[in-house]
This record gives C-alpha cells, structure tokens and sequence, in this order.
C-alpha cells in the first residue's frame, strides 16, 4: 500500500470550511452574540468567535461573579466592546435578543437555555454532550426544526483535520471491512480524599446554579469545573470524554443507533466524594459491528500505548484516532504505516475556530451545520444509554427511531427526569 497523507484530506478541509471576511464582495455580517455560561470552555468558544470578526458578543451570563469578572478580562485584549453582564440568561434573551447564543454551561443545563434562545429566534452554538437526560436532546431537536434554528454542537473534532481524514480513510476502505470498534480514556490517578461541604462563595447564585437539578449543599469539587463527576449535574467520563469517540462512531457508520446496550460501572478505587464511576465498560451492539467503551480514572501507565481515543479493527489493519498524537494506520501484514498529525489550536488544543467558521457560514446559508443538533442527539443519547444501563443493571434493547427502550418500562423512566420547581422539563 502506498498510502499518502494528501488522499484523505480531498473532500473538507479546515479551508474549506472557513466563513470568510468578505462576502460576495462586500463586508460580512455582524452578528450579535451573547455567552450563557461564561467559564473556561465559553471563553474558548468566545475567543473564536470573536476571532472570526463576524461576531460582537454584547453580553455574558453567569451566576457566578468571579467568572463573569475573568471572562470580561479575557475579552480586554480580544476587543474593546464591553459586554453587558446577567445572571438570569431569560433576562438576557428579553433584553439583548441576541441572533447568536453560545451555550456553555455545565450538563444540566444546556437544555433550557438552547431551547429558550432557539425560541426567542437565536442561533445556537451548545457544547456537547447536549442534554443530561435523552427526552432533553429529542426536544432540543423538536424546538430547532420547529423555528427553523441553526445549531451547532460543540463536538469540534467533526472539524479537527486529523479526525476528518481518519474517518474518509476508513470509509474509503483503508482498514478494510471493519468489525470491532473500541473506545476509551484512561487517566492517571488515585483514591484521593472528600473534600467538605461549604460556605456558598460570593457573588455565586447556588440555587439558580442547581436549577433544575436537585438542590444540594455546596461543594467546591462541583463548582468551578468539578461538576462532571457529580451525577445530579453530569454523566462522568462517559457524557465527557465518551462522547466524542461515539461521535466517531457515528460518524463512521451509516447505522444511526446501536440495537443493544450493555454496561458495568463501579467505583473500586475513589474514595472522594465524587458519584461518577471510576471504572466503566459498555458494549454497544450494531447490525454489522460491535463497539465498546472504556474509562479508568487511575493506572495511567507507560505499558498503553494511546491513553485515549478509538480503534477501528478491520480486516487490512487497524485504526488509532486520537487527539495530541493524530491517527495512525497499522497494517495487518507487513506494509506502510500511514500517521496524521494533530493540527490544534491553543489554548487547549482545540479546533472550535473550524467548527464555528462552519456554523457561521450555515447561519448564511440555513444548511444544517457539520455538528447539527440531531447528529449531537444521537452522539449524546449512546453516551446516556451507557450510563442508563449501568444505573438499572442489565442490558438494555434500543428502538432509536421511537427513542425507546424496547419491553423495559422501568428503564424507560431514565429517559427523562422531574424537574426541582419552578423549571419545567422540556417537551
């Protein structure tokens, strides 16, 4: 096999996918911007839009002070706008009526804000995974279609130039007829100890942080950025991590939905007061393939080659995508090894700069973007039936097209869950 880096890359590129300046000769649109849930990653996201001179981001939301406060020192160097700031994103909505809205909150609550600036007539950009429980993400869908909304999901690695080719090489055949898939993240780690409960900070709004999910004493292991290995708020390694390897998945296969799920999770080696597992496996049963996830927070060790990523098993060799070390064709027998390199940006060796160049030239056009809301509902839901099979102990059978599990009526009762008052769950 003579297989060279320049045959994987014809169909898109980071190029190709660029939102330029100039439109049609004549200086592009401005689009009025707005940030729900202004910390780390939103930041990253605001950067880039920013970055694409497309965007001014009039105002920030956050229930917390301390981060409102850094996010508007991040922007300084960024542009000499200065953001209106709120706690309340339904204040925002009324009084902005922003055309663009980043969604960048933790899990618990992507849902309601997506759904009340697709509603007020924005376009939306929401960070994966999109929803905490299923019947969320089937009415982040219903809400988009209904009002016409592009939205994007933050799942940038659709746009990442390594990732893109790996997967045209496979469906291009490279590895052959693919049987196996297997996924996985393994951290680095140990028991570690609780950390107390405490006095709610300053500035910070706890209630409205815990919204829709049950209330709870404060603790700084959920808030700031702690929040995904507490289950009221997240689903752990798999609703994190997991998700951009079913990602690539699903984006592989012309299959929409895994047939079966089956998975075991337990807490062997924490002895914090996190909730999430520390170790976890899934099976996910296809047509024509079987897939699985893994996830272990300790022994990260020198013995494992990739400490994160997914292999593609097929019938001329394997597959390895990855993030900082690229991808990576072995063959079965004696032949060359085909490598990609990573190209990331900073901070955080990312590609949102891509993605969002996508979802501003589909906010022009009105075509679905590369990550629409129905693709990161289907990569979402594969990272929550994990969780859901492992919560009731047994395999679950999924009808992906009604969005049910099949003669289980008590596993069905995971697909959504009550709300604390005053918030509704969506429909």
């Amino acid at each position: 096999m003579n297989l060279k880096r320049r045959d994987f890359l014809k169909t898109t590129t980071a190029s190709t996918l660029a939102a330029p300046f100039i439109l049609n000769g004549q200086k592009a649109k401005m689009y009025k911007t707005a940030v729900i849930g202004a910390g780390w990653w939103g930041m990253n996201i605001a950067g880039a839009a920013l970055a694409s001179r497309q965007c001014k981001i009039t105002a920030l939301c956050d229930v917390d002070d301390h981060q409102l406060a850094v996010a508007q020192e991040k922007m300084r160097p960024l542009t000499s706008d200065v953001a209106r700031q709120y706690k309340d994103y339904r204040e925002l909505l009324q009084k902005e009526k922003p055309e663009i809205v980043i969604v960048a909150t933790p899990d618990h609550w992507h849902a309601l804000p997506t759904i009340a600036a697709i509603e007020a007539g924005a376009d939306v950009y929401v960070e994966k995974p999109i929803c905490h429980t299923i019947y969320e993400g089937r009415a982040m869908v219903k809400a988009a279609r209904e009002h016409e909304r592009v939205v994007q999901v933050g799942l940038h690695r659709r746009t990442s130039p390594h990732n893109m080719s790996a997967i045209q090489f496979l469906k291009q055949g490279g590895a052959g007829e693919i049987g196996m898939i297997r996924s996985f993240v393994h951290h680095d780690g140990g028991p570690g100890r609780a950390t107390p409960d405490s006095e709610i900070p300053a500035g910070l709004d706890w209630d409205f942080w815990c919204g829709p999910a049950p209330y709870r004493p404060y603790n700084s292991k959920i808030h700031p950025r702690g929040f995904r290995s507490f289950l009221d708020f997240a689903n752990g390694q798999l609703g994190d991590w997991g998700i951009h390897w079913l990602d690539h998945i699903l984006w592989w296969t012309e299959e929409k939905y895994p047939k079966s799920v089956h998975s075991v999770a337990a807490r062997h080696i924490l002895q914090d007061n996190t909730e999430a597992p520390d170790t976890q496996v899934v099976h996910f049963e296809f047509q024509d393939f079987i897939a699985t996830w893994e996830s272990r927070r300790y022994g990260g060790n020198a013995a494992e080659k990739h400490e994160l990523g997914i292999y593609f098993y097929g019938t001329l060799g394997t597959v390895h995508i990855g993030w900082h070390d690229g991808w990576t064709f072995y063959p079965v027998r004696n032949g060359a090894i085909v490598h990609e390199p990573p190209q990331l940006h900073e901070p955080d060796q990312q590609n949102i700069p891509e993605l969002w160049a996508n979802f501003l030239t589909c906010i022009e056009s009105r075509e679905k973007p590369i990550c629409d809301i129905e693709i990161g509902h289907r990569s979402t839901t594969m990272s929550l039936l994990g969780m859901l099979s492992a919560k009731v102990g047994r395999s679950i059978a999924w009808d992906g097209e009604q969005q049910i599990i099949l003669h289980d009526p008590e596993a069905n009762q995971y697909l959504k869950r009550d709300y604390r008052a005053p918030w509704s769950y969506p429909l």
